[in-house]
């Protein structure tokens, strides 16, 4: 059995831990890694996809850094309770014409009692930026 502490219910301390550990994953960009956090039966709604499963997780991350270049996260606890945590996040990356874009939305996440999320929700808006106008930069 796999477990991913923390693991709820959740504290104040251990939601933020849980989030920062998310965005330290994703910004990993590496969809292997990243589907460990799922269970094997992970539900996701990300815009208007909807997946099932850590293989679909793992072909869908993939796909999506082929697409979003130098990407990006910030993730931030927005509240929890029990097994439950929402975050709000925003993101920057760039496309293949090297046009720059910030993609910002909430996510509600849902996870099992060995800490692996089960179910991710995640509304995401896209807008197009400067290069100059870049806020969410990777750590020197």
């Amino acid at each position: 059995m796999t477990v991913r502490p923390p693991a709820p219910p959740f504290t104040e301390q251990t939601a933020r831990q849980k989030v920062q550990a998310a965005e330290d994953a994703w910004n990993s960009r590496d969809p292997e890694r990243i589907a460990l956090a799922y269970t094997e039966d992970s539900e996701w709604r990300n815009r208007d996809r909807f997946l099932t499963g850590r293989a679909e997780i793992v072909a869908f991350l993939r796909d999506k850094w082929q697409r979003e270049l130098d990407y990006r996260l910030r993730k931030e606890l927005w509240a929890f309770t029990g097994d439950r945590i929402a975050v709000r996040f925003e993101y920057e990356w760039h496309d293949a014409a090297g046009q720059w874009w910030r993609s910002y939305g909430n996510e509600n996440w849902e996870f099992d009692a060995d800490g692996l999320m089960r179910k991710r929700f995640a509304s995401i808006n896209d807008l197009p930026i400067d290069e100059a106008e870049r806020r969410v930069l990777a750590p020197e």
